[in-house]
């Protein structure tokens, strides 16, 4: 019995045999390849495609979003009213905002600080609306009230 069969299975040796001991076909037309060559054929696959980037992604931490004491969120309230003053007589102040934006594949998130103009504050669904673009299409960018952290004007002086 060859070694690796089982009681009852029939030998390889004994299937094949009419073919088993013919020499291998080579084309005719096309030269025979090297194992070189054929060892590249398979080298651009790659059987964990995308595993170093699932492993980096795991590696990559997040924070959390602080709580802010009652005398920041009395200031940030002070300075949005100064802001909102300055909206209502025309102007367009710039400011240098710190917010948290949470991330997209994780829980948690990171402070990010943007250097902008408001263009509008929206008191009914709380957020601060920025001149600058979010993204592709065209929307301003808004930041919500509860996720800035830190805000303050930008003096805009002229020559």
């Amino acid at each position: 019995m060859a070694r690796g069969l089982k009681d009852g299975e029939p030998n390889g040796r004994d299937l094949y045999a009419d073919i088993i001991d013919h020499p291998h076909w080579q084309s005719p037309s096309r030269p025979h390849m090297s194992l070189c060559d054929r060892a590249a054929q398979f080298s651009s696959f790659d059987a964990l495609a995308g595993y170093s980037d699932m492993v980096e992604e795991e590696q990559r931490t997040t924070g959390r979003m602080a709580e802010l004491t009652e005398s920041a969120l009395e200031e940030l309230n002070r300075e949005l009213c100064l802001i909102a003053a300055a909206l209502d007589s025309g102007k367009r102040p710039a400011v240098s905002i710190t917010y948290f934006l949470p991330d997209e594949h994780k829980d948690g998130g990171s402070y990010v600080t943007i250097t902008d103009e408001i263009i509008k504050i929206d008191t009914i669904h709380r957020k601060v609306v920025l001149a600058s673009a979010a993204d592709k299409s065209g929307m301003n960018r808004t930041i919500d009230f509860d996720r800035i952290s830190d805000l303050f004007s930008i003096k805009n002086e002229k020559p």
